[in-house]
């Protein structure tokens, strides 16, 4: 599929629509990556809603909601991402989530928001740029390691049982 333009810009955080539909997609890429019952049974749609409006508070954390645009202004995607720390205290650069909509996969939607994302880490120097994920998840696998990321950490995640793997790659 041919590369999609898009516009790029950060979710209105007074519009309860757009908070709704970055919860709702959260909840489609659960589903999509641990199946039907586990995904829908990680998190209420309340607590999906809340977990956006939290990465909207500056109170909370250092973050932001990307969303992707067409041509008429509709969303097609989102990702969030925010600053961490690491158990030693060094922050960086984490892609909470991203996720295109499915028909419009493959088209350049998904590395127009890692490099907005990228972008502002860099702004705010962060060293690297890393997210979790299934391992099972091969289709985030397959976006990130051509872009440098590499897989750096594993863990077991204690509800679902589910294999996570930490991608990373340090920002130049």
């Amino acid at each position: 599929m041919p590369t999609t333009a898009c516009a790029i810009r950060d979710l209105d955080p007074a519009s309860g629509a757009e908070v709704d539909l970055v919860a709702r997609r959260m909840r489609a890429t659960l589903v999509e990556v641990e199946g039907e019952e586990a995904g829908t049974a990680l998190y209420t749609m309340d607590w999906l809603r809340e977990r956006v409006r939290w990465h909207l508070d500056a109170a909370n954390c250092a973050g932001r909601v990307l969303v992707s645009l067409d041509a008429a202004g509709a969303i097609t995607g989102h990702a969030i991402v925010r600053e961490e720390k690491d158990e030693s205290g060094r922050a960086f650069g984490l892609f909470s989530t991203i996720f295109v909509d499915p028909p419009l996969r493959r088209a350049g939607i998904a590395s127009r928001l890692l490099d907005e994302g990228e972008a502002w880490m860099r702004e705010r120097r962060l060293p690297e740029a890393a997210t979790w994920t299934s391992s099972s998840n091969a289709k985030l696998v397959a976006l990130l390691v051509p872009r440098g990321y590499g897989i750096t950490a594993h863990h077991v995640h204690e509800v679902t049982g589910t294999v996570m793997v930490r991608l990373a790659r340090a920002l130049g």
